[in-house]
């Protein structure tokens, strides 16, 4: 297992398809090298997964083609 990134200078954006009602809220970091970064925006002092560049790529690939198993 490799060290945690240091996320304070990480720069979070709220994904576009997050509820503003209070539900399903996202955010991402793309601003550190090498890491992507994602929270829960209604607990921001909380935990975040980090993803592997490739790794996010490779999801966010498969989200926008419908190729990911259900």
């Amino acid at each position: 297992m490799g060290t945690a990134p240091d996320l304070r200078t990480a720069s979070w954006h709220k994904s576009s398809y997050s509820s503003n009602g209070g539900g399903a809220c996202v955010e991402v970091a793309d601003n550190l090298p090498g890491v992507v970064p994602v929270r829960d925006s209604k607990r921001p002092d909380g935990p975040a997964l980090v993803f592997s560049r490739d790794a996010w790529s490779a999801f966010i690939s498969g989200v926008a083609t419908h190729r990911l198993p259900g």
